[in-house]
């Protein structure tokens, strides 16, 4: 079961186990909206781990000092150009707390969405990249060169990935068709990556293409007939961090 939200509630039943209407087709889903929602897909602030470079995943490691600093600025941002209704987050901590700095900034309602969580890594959890290459050199090298045929020892794969984000965006466009402020979604680089893949009708295969830095901000537009993107790993409120 997914957590509950920030103020203690659960989440409706069918967001859980999958929204109503995922058999539908795109264009029968989009048809029941009558305008375009701006979703801003963020990634959570620094954390340890992200150098020397781990999988974290299901780890909850907290926001360091310059993650803290950096979510600060991507509120300040958010706040002053685009303030948001609503802000969902991935239920780790890193992004929990991301999450509130923007919807204290902006005076947005923010709930936990456990589509949004990290990647699960599953026996490769916190271990460095070079513990992994030195343990299971195969399998690291098919994560590195071919992701979309890769699936985590006791874990998950890209392809399990790809259905919880495309579920989490389905169940926020279903509660949102008609919000006049952004929505914002905060997640982590692997969910990040999941969702452009989508929004951007690239294969799997090109999950190296897409970078995601720490606090950066993706904008685009989801509507009847269209998505429109507007920017994609954009860090210019991080220039001087």
């Amino acid at each position: 079961m997914y957590p509950p939200t920030r103020s203690g509630a659960m989440l409706p039943k069918w967001c859980i186990q999958g929204c109503p209407h995922a058999g539908d087709s795109f264009q029968l889903q989009q048809a029941r909206r009558t305008q375009m929602t701006r979703i801003l897909l963020v990634r959570h602030g620094h954390v340890e781990g992200i150098e020397p470079v781990r999988f974290r995943g299901r780890s909850d490691t907290q926001l360091t000092s310059l993650g803290r600093t950096q979510a600060l600025r991507l509120a300040a941002r958010l706040q002053k150009h685009s303030p948001p209704a609503f802000v969902y987050t991935s239920p780790m901590s890193r992004c929990v707390d991301t999450g509130t700095y923007i919807a204290t900034a902006c005076t947005a309602t923010s709930a936990t969405l456990g589509y949004l969580n990290d990647l699960d890594y599953g026996n490769w959890q916190w271990l460095t990249h070079a513990e992994v290459k030195q343990k299971w050199p195969e399998e690291f090298e098919v994560w590195r060169a071919k992701p979309h045929l890769m699936r985590f020892p006791g874990g998950e794969s890209l392809q399990d990935l790809v259905c919880r984000t495309a579920d989490a965006l389905r169940y926020v466009l279903d509660k949102h068709a008609n919000e006049q402020r952004p929505v914002v979604l905060v997640g982590h680089d692997s969910v990040n990556r999941a969702l452009l893949i989508q929004l951007l009708d690239q294969p799997l295969s090109a999950y190296w293409r897409i970078e995601q830095s720490p606090c950066a901000i993706n904008e685009f537009d989801v509507g009847p007939a269209s998505i429109k993107i507007h920017r994609v790993n954009d860090t210019a409120h991080l220039e001087e961090v």
